[in-house]
């Protein structure tokens, strides 16, 4: 235990630390505050810590922190007896105490300290979850990257992770505690991955995908990926991607869209600047992305860099058009009050784009290209319960998508991705779609936009 799981305690009296029957017990007569060592640190990974049962009053959850404790960022439950009292969070920096507050949102009296204490960070921001019976219940969230920016590269590289327990009297019993890449709670933003020319990327029978996890509200969301085979709905997340814009911050952007340019042999793609709302001074952007390891899989960092496309514009997609000779984007832009559809056009790939076409009169989310037989069209959802098709490159309504239970009612949002895919031969549909609703999840307090089902279609040409 001493070489796997180094044990630092922060006070004069050390608690008793000890192993039985598969569980880490953590006991002590007088007041106590002890850290066990159990990894290394990711801004963007769930933190889950497994509790068995608590007596006397006290204190339970994570901190991340340096070899030397000169910086630390704790997230802890506390609790008396049985119940959970508040959720609080502390930031040291240079050795000195930056906050030390209650991030408490919703916690129902009586609520038990029992079973999973889930920690989503989110690089900027992060979400606290309870599970006992039934669905994780969110109790508190938090911003801090004013405080202490989690994003930046050095707290990848030096920090360590810990499970704290802080005694003023009583035991803790924990049964599990672990550090993993998950979709967590939100699926948002469905976009999927293709070639240069837009065509998608059909690699070992699946499609790939793009798609924003854990949302809460922005800027507070990862990129994640997905694959699915498109005859048996077997979603599988696959890894996260985050940006590096040589600034020493890994960036969570979402929204992206992702390509294997084969001419080149390289990864690249387009994403939205959305962590610019995680520092005032910082504006909303379209970023070109580059990659030359698969970004698919695990933990990735695409090198990112803006083009000139300044503003409030998202959900891009790119494709090299070769009859035009020519790169261009679908995207959509706030304009009159709303976002529309524009297609955007240039010579290179990441620079000196000009809008050739829109806006657009609907209201527009989640634009995409996309062949139906053989044509390209322009998809994009909207607010008007429709999900509009224009036509290639001159954005004129050409009608609606025919759609059998859309994810939508008529008391939810309906400004969904609609990310139709044509497959070749020998499937037993030509078309598929990827889509998610817009409700949020439930329980969730203060601001949040989390979406939650998958619905997946099988589509035909009339």
């Amino acid at each position: 235990m001493t070489a796997m799981y180094p044990v630092s305690y922060y006070s004069d009296t050390h608690a008793r630390v000890t192993v039985h029957k598969g569980q880490l017990l953590v006991s002590s007569d007088t007041t106590t505050h002890t850290a066990v060592w159990f990894g290394g640190f990711n801004p963007f990974a769930t933190y889950t810590l497994v509790v068995d049962s608590t007596e006397g009053a006290g204190a339970v959850g994570f901190e991340f922190a340096d070899a030397a404790n000169t910086e630390r960022f704790a997230v802890v439950v506390t609790y008396s007896g049985q119940h959970i009292v508040d959720v609080e969070l502390g930031i040291k920096k240079a050795g000195t105490g930056v906050t030390s507050e209650s991030i408490a949102t919703n916690i129902p009296a009586g609520t038990k300290l029992q079973g999973k204490i889930i920690l989503q960070l989110l690089g900027s921001g992060l979400t606290v979850y309870t599970q006992h019976d039934g669905l994780p219940q969110p109790i508190a969230q938090a911003d801090f990257s004013q405080q202490l920016d989690l994003r930046e590269k050095r707290y990848l590289q030096r920090f360590q992770s810990r499970v704290s327990v802080q005694l003023e009297r009583g035991v803790v019993g924990i049964k599990e505690a672990t550090a993993a890449l998950t979709s967590g709670m939100g699926l948002a933003d469905i976009r999927a991955m293709t070639y240069e020319d837009g065509s998608p990327l059909l690699d070992q029978g699946r499609l790939w995908y793009t798609m924003t996890i854990r949302g809460r509200a922005l800027p507070h969301h990862v990129q994640g990926v997905f694959s699915m085979d498109p005859t048996a709905f077997d979603l599988r997340f696959e890894g996260v991607i985050v940006f590096d814009r040589a600034d020493g911050i890994l960036r969570n952007e979402v929204a992206s869209h992702i390509f294997y340019d084969r001419r080149d042999q390289v990864w690249r793609g387009t994403t939205t600047g959305f962590s610019a709302y995680a520092n005032p001074r910082e504006q909303k952007q379209l970023l070109a992305v580059e990659s030359t390891k698969d970004p698919r899989f695990g933990f990735s960092v695409m090198r990112a860099e803006p083009f000139g496309v300044v503003g409030d514009i998202e959900d891009p997609h790119i494709l090299y058009d070769a009859a035009a000779a020519k790169w261009r984007i679908l995207t959509c832009e706030n304009i009159n009050d709303g976002y529309k559809a524009v297609l955007l056009e240039s010579t290179s790939w990441n620079s000196g784009y000009r809008r050739i076409a829109g806006p657009v009169a609907h209201n527009s989310t989640g634009t995409s290209i996309q062949r139906i037989g053989g044509v390209p069209y322009c998809f994009s959802g909207s607010s008007e319960r429709e999900i509009f098709i224009y036509s290639y490159p001159d954005l004129t309504v050409v009608g609606t998508l025919k759609m059998d239970l859309p994810p939508w009612d008529d008391e939810s949002g309906t400004r969904v991705w609609p990310n139709v895919v044509e497959l070749p031969e020998g499937y037993p549909f030509r078309y598929v779609a990827l889509m998610m609703d817009r409700f949020n999840y439930p329980g969730l307090v203060g601001p949040n936009w989390t979406y939650g089902a998958l619905y997946l279609y099988h589509g035909y040409v009339d």
